[in-house]
């Protein structure tokens, strides 16, 4: 049954991809594996596979795999937006935030840009930095162009993104492409009111009250940014601030924010809570990011499965008031079950990915 599953997967994602039969049937089987063995660490992959193929040549094949196979970059998006059920809302929200942890003394660095929803948050686009740190202007702005030529502006509600992510330049584009931002500030960062007042926000909002929000530039004299934005500020106790600049109303930017955090709970599930990505020995940035590909869509397959599941109920709740389980665990456990008992009905939510994909082609 497991080995229908997995042809079954393959016969559904190979219009997606400019891939041979056999190639597609081994990523069709990497993504089943890793989600019942919850982890991305080949030889266990290896282990997973149905019938009498040894365990090593099941290995020596994903390596190849990884190594001879380039895809083009935004390759799982799409099927990510159709699996999940993002294309059924009008627009969403995206968290821009970064992941990393090291192998040995390799520092594996991934800036991704997610689609968050009400009930559940999956990775769309992502791009690998080069050792340890933030990312730059130019590699923000070109992941955001890549997401506006696939997506639209229109299907972004709030582009949300923490202290990490500031810059003139940056809000700049932001605010030329019509997207709509709240993103976090320093407080030592200047902003120039309409007022010319050009002090720290820090200095801006000493004695004030319990909120407080300002009107002007980021940045001051020459070096201030082209447009004016909105600043929204509440107070988080011992005098530090919760301070969003934005291109929109700034009480609703403020109230968007908070759904930044989601982003770091999509980490938790492609890490210790789900698929345990931290265990993955490869270290060349091209195949870290066709690995990235594989997590969105076990992870998408897991979003599908619990709106499949539960409808319009949300899971139960505990006596202090949050969620027994996650949205994403509800899926990813029923995904797991369902591959023991029934893999065919495991896959079923894979039909909505459509027939006719767009034509991703190999690059290699």
């Amino acid at each position: 049954m497991l080995q229908q599953a997995i042809a079954a997967l393959r016969d559904s994602l190979r219009p997606h991809l400019g891939l041979s039969k056999d190639r597609v049937e081994t990523l069709a089987m990497m993504v089943i594996a890793m989600v019942s063995a919850r982890t991305v660490n080949l030889s266990h992959l290896a282990a997973e596979r149905p019938g009498d193929a040894l365990v090593g040549s099941t290995y020596r094949r994903l390596q190849r795999f990884f190594q001879h196979v380039r895809l083009e970059q935004d390759w799982a998006a799409p099927m990510v937006e159709k699996l999940s059920g993002l294309k059924q809302s009008n627009k969403w929200y995206l968290a821009l935030d970064r992941t990393q942890w090291r192998i040995g003394a390799h520092e594996v660095n991934y800036l991704v840009l997610a689609a968050v929803t009400r009930r559940f948050r999956v990775p769309l686009m992502w791009t690998m930095i080069d050792g340890r740190g933030c990312s730059d202007t130019r590699q923000r702005i070109e992941l955001m162009q890549r997401y506006l030529d696939l997506f639209g502006v229109e299907s972004i509600r709030f582009l949300l993104a923490d202290r990490e992510f500031v810059g003139r330049e940056w809000m700049d584009f932001l605010s030329e492409n019509n997207v709509p931002f709240a993103i976090r500030l320093r407080g030592d960062m200047r902003v120039t009111t309409d007022e010319g007042h050009d002090l720290t926000l820090d200095a801006h909002l000493r004695g004030r009250g319990r909120g407080r929000t300002l009107k002007g530039w980021l940045g001051a004299g020459k070096d201030r940014g082209r447009h004016r934005l909105s600043f929204a500020a509440k107070p988080l106790g011992r005098g530090e601030w919760l301070v969003v600049a934005t291109n929109v109303k700034p009480r609703a930017a403020l109230d968007a924010y908070r759904k930044r955090w989601a982003i770091e709970n999509l980490f938790g599930d492609a890490k210790t809570r789900g698929l345990n990505i931290e265990d993955t020995r490869l270290k060349d940035p091209a195949k870290l990011a066709l690995l990235m590909g594989l997590v969105a869509l076990a992870t998408a397959w897991a979003a599908r499965t619990a709106k499949n599941h539960l409808g319009t109920r949300w899971p139960p709740r505990k006596s202090h008031g949050y969620l027994a389980q996650s949205w994403f665990r509800t899926g990813f456990d029923l995904v797991r079950s369902l591959l023991r008992s029934d893999p065919l009905k495991a896959i079923a939510s894979w039909t909505r990915i459509s027939p006719k994909g767009p034509d991703i082609r190999r690059v290699v």
